[in-house]
């Protein structure tokens, strides 16, 4: 039976069909209801809805079809195995209870569960009613099957079979049971046919997914590839259906830990930073709150970009920042804004990630403004940020009014009770734009909107944007990707926004990779479930990697380095695709979350596991990462970490580990308040922590201003912490680096307890050179260049404010020791050695402990020496002189 495709094909209860009154179209002239496609279950669904009054998931009943012909496709193999198999079990039942009982139970069966078979021509006449009645058994014996499976107890009504129950029908199967014990095996463990066609059941007992994930495990090739691949859509239909209900979705708030690996299409091809890259700190601000709180921070309007002060854009400078993304500047859409105000936010603009078009938004001044902010904040040292959103557009945009065959469409809604009766949100008199109405309840997925073309009176159903991690983005207008000239529409925007800002921040980058435009839009058979409606237009890899056969973010990037090469890309990329992201698409820099959910939950070994396996793979990578506390999608840094010793520990990490460290909207001012991307200004009356604010400036700014001795990899280290006991600590990180001849190490303890341990070897990295890879460790002294070198090393944290010396002959036999406080850090800078004898004395002084001044500690010392020595001195004289005898009594003496 290999190679035959399969027929959606069950019996329905005449009684049952005559209730819901379905279409005559969906049902052969034996009967029997046929599923041609998928479209046919969603249209027997929707009458069985309509007549239940609930909704009935096409998708079961598609899996219902599919386990019938399951099993019809395994009698016959048993049959070619077995032949004569089920003629033979009718004269069993025959001679059991009699053949007018027998012929009494068929003839019911085809009286409630209508069946005209046709004899096949290779039998004679005289065959063909022992052949009908083997076939009249083979689907008996199905419906009893389909009775007892609990998986389909919703659908019971359906195939109910108690109409046969006054007929031998009960007591068949049992009967049946003890025949085919007596037959030839089936399968790989020569079990009974009733035993395999049970087996799925007895899997799963409860779950149609489950049925058929069995099928597909167990019997898939046998089916053969294209039944195979039926059963697997078949999944994909359940597994969306599962969607459809709204649910929160989104992130769970955890970060995986990511393992890395060269995968099929993966190899290192990192695009090469500018100067002023590596260095740069960026601060997120949402633009219109921004400007909401300078006006009320300067008490004067402030609602355009270029009345941004020069004195705010001073501060910003002085606190160590050279990059200013700002968050919503670009023209939103005006659907979007009314969907938020209908959804309870009356004075909420449209979502920063709905555009209209890229161009820089009216009320914000316009590009006018804009070049003139740009202008200035470059004299303050600031570099412009900006987002952009490639995956979507908003609903009512200019391009899907102008240009809806960019889009992901359908001709009719993908469900059959989707309906679109809303108001219109399109300003446009060309175009109708209406959302699927169960969004406004919240009762469905709605993941189409209705695009209605008023002058030809034409509608198409498009996609929204979608992730599918939680409800569709409502408000826009997903972009078809598999269109070569949209990926080059989207291409030439991007150069475009390139020539107005050196930084570029891609919000959901990850969808946008072939792997994730495949699976979200076009999934491969049992791939699909992430958007509802998708699998019906699924491909195989082969057909997609045809129609997308180089990754988009790949040519972006080429594109970029070659038409504005003073850009620095940024990707938003999750799912674990943060090295691919940097190392083959080539992006400068990626998304970190980890950092911030890691170390927010104290998840430090998780953490440290992320370092070392980033080091171990790639150092480049970890210098590729952006780090962050929080980002406008999370609540706000001081509602994750507090405004204490943790918070200050972490974000002492933040400014100095590689990478690109970024910072959250009011991070420094310390507000609460998580500003929604519709926010026009703040809802809380906050006002900015001065001692929080003044404590950042003292102990964080500093650090922010040297990041070039933090932003590397090529001397960076990071140390294992063991205890007195020689046991790793996880909970404390130690990392030292180095730029010319300025070294650092940083140590933090990001647990609420005390502890005490040694900073000596570091963890393991990979080093790269002439053609060859290999793992390397080194120890403190190497890593703070202090292996010829003999005497003390003096060194000053600058937390405390206090400094310390050390023999760097202890450092390199037994490690720097260090006890620590909860959430206590260390940040160690200004190394530098001394060899001369009379540090010792210092050192022995001072026992480990710190002191504001080693210099003066020993200028302390030594002058004390010296008036020890001077009056030693003195007083030795004195003696001498008192004793010193004359010459005469010392002759005198000598004559004696």
């Amino acid at each position: 039976m290999q190679g035959k495709l399969m027929i959606f094909e069950f019996h329905i209860s005449k009684v049952t069909r005559e209730k819901y009154q379905f279409d005559e179209n969906l049902f052969a002239t034996d009967g029997r209801v046929i599923f041609a496609d998928f479209a046919a279950a969603r249209r027997f669904a929707e009458k069985l809805s309509a007549g239940r009054g609930n909704h009935v998931p096409a998708s079961d009943l598609n899996a219902m079809g599919l386990l019938d012909e399951v099993m019809h496709i395994l009698i016959r193999q048993y049959e070619m195995e077995n032949p004569g198999v089920m003629i033979r079990a009718t004269d069993w039942l025959a001679e059991k209870f009699g053949e007018e009982a027998l012929d009494l139970s068929l003839l019911r069966f085809k009286e409630e569960f209508p069946s005209a078979l046709t004899p096949s021509p290779l039998l004679s006449p005289q065959e063909a009613p022992v052949f009908e009645k083997g076939e009249l058994l083979e689907e008996m014996l199905i419906l009893a099957l389909e009775n007892e499976n609990p998986g389909l107890s919703a659908y019971r009504e359906l195939v109910d079979d108690t109409p046969l129950g006054n007929t031998i029908y009960s007591e068949m199967l049992g009967t049946l049971e003890t025949f085919f014990g007596y037959e030839p095996g089936y399968g790989a463990g020569r079990e009974s046919l009733l035993q395999i066609l049970r087996a799925p059941t007895k899997a799963s007992p409860n779950s149609l997914m489950g049925q058929l994930e069995y099928i597909v495990d167990e019997w898939g090739t046998m089916l053969g590839g294209k039944n195979k691949e039926l059963i697997l859509r078949g999944i994909d239909y359940l597994a969306e259906e599962s969607i459809r209900a709204p649910g929160d979705g989104g992130s769970d708030g955890t970060a995986p830990v990511p393992e890395f690996f060269e995968g099929d299409g993966e190899y290192e091809h990192f695009s090469m930073d500018k100067d002023w890259m590596p260095q740069i700190v960026l601060l997120a601000k949402n633009a219109y709150v921004w400007l909401d709180q300078l006006s009320k921070q300067y008490e004067r309007d402030i609602s355009r970009l270029d009345q941004i002060p020069d004195e705010e854009l001073d501060v910003l400078a002085q606190r160590g920042f050279s990059g200013l993304w700002l968050i919503g500047l670009w023209e939103r859409s005006r659907a979007s804004r009314r969907i938020k105000q209908r959804m309870g936010n009356p004075e909420a603009v449209a979502s920063a990630y709905s555009l209209d078009d890229y161009a820089i938004a009216e009320d914000l001044g316009g590009q006018e403004a804009l070049n003139n902010l740009r202008n200035r904040a470059w004299q303050h040292g600031i570099r412009l940020a900006a987002d952009m959103v490639p995956n979507h557009m908003g609903i009512d945009s200019r391009w899907v009014i102008e240009h809806p065959e960019r889009f992901l469409s359908l001709a009719t809604p993908p469900y059959p009770n989707y309906s679109f009766n809303g108001e219109n949100l399109s300003d446009d008199e060309r175009v109708g734009i209406y959302l699927e109405d169960h969004y406004y309840d919240h009762s469905d997925a709605a993941v189409v909107f209705r695009r209605t073309d008023n002058q030809k009176d034409e509608s198409t159903y498009i996609y929204h944007g979608n992730d599918g991690t939680s409800m569709p983005w409502n408000d826009t207008a997903q972009l078809n990707f598999l269109d070569p000239e949209v990926r080059e529409t989207v291409i030439q925007t991007i150069l475009n926004v390139a020539k107005q800002f050196p930084v570029i921040r891609f919000d959901a980058a990850m969808t946008l990779a072939k792997k994730h435009i495949q699976r979200l839009w076009y999934p491969e058979p049992g791939l699909g479930g992430a958007i509802p409606s998708r699998a019906e237009q699924g491909m195989s890899k082969a057909e997609f990697e045809a129609a997308i056969p180089r990754e988009f973010w790949r040519e972006v990037v080429d594109r970029v380095a070659t038409e504005a090469p003073d850009t620095l890309l940024l990707a938003e990329a999750f799912w674990l695709m943060e090295g691919y992201f940097v190392r083959t698409l080539g992006m400068h820099r990626v998304y970190n979350s980890a950092f911030m959910h890691m170390l927010r939950d104290e998840d430090n070994g998780g953490y440290r596991q992320v370092m070392k396996n980033t080091l171990t793979f790639d150092p480049q990578v970890l210098k590729r990462y952006v780090n962050f506390m929080n980002n406008p999608d999370e609540e706000t840094a001081v509602e994750q970490f507090g405004k204490g010793d943790k918070y200050f520990g972490v974000c002492t990490l933040l400014a100095t580990l590689p990478g690109l460290p970024m910072f959250g909207h009011g991070q420094v001012e310390g507000f609460g308040e998580k500003y929604g991307m519709e926010y026009r200004r703040a809802y809380r009356d906050e006002k900015a922590d001065t001692g929080f604010m003044r404590y950042h400036e003292e102990t964080i700014s500093p650090l922010l201003h040297r990041r070039y001795l933090f932003a590397g990899v090529e001397n960076f280290l990071l140390y294992h912490f063991f205890n007195e006991e020689g046991r790793a600590l996880d909970d404390v990180f130690a990392y030292s680096n180095r730029a010319g001849d300025e070294f650092a190490l940083i140590i933090f303890h990001n647990k609420f307890s005390e502890t005490s341990g040694r900073v000596q070897y570091s963890a393991s990295f990979a080093v790269k050179a002439a053609g060859d890879e290999y793992l390397v460790k080194r120890t403190l002294v190497e890593g703070l260049d202090l292996v010829d070198k003999k005497g003390y090393v003096i060194f000053r944290d600058l937390v405390t404010g206090l400094e310390y010396i050390r023999a760097i002959a202890e450092l390199a036999e037994k490690g720097l020791y260090v006890e620590l406080g909860a959430y206590q850090r260390h940040v160690f800078l200004d190394f530098r050695t001394v060899d001369e004898e009379e540090w010792k004395a210092v050192a022995e002084a001072l026992n480990g402990a710190g002191i504001v001044s080693i210099e003066a500690k020993r200028e302390e010392i030594f002058k004390e020496k010296e008036a020890v020595d001077e009056f030693v001195e003195n007083t030795t004289n004195m003696i001498v002189d008192k004793k010193q005898p004359t010459k005469k009594k010392a002759k005198r003496k000598l004559k004696k």
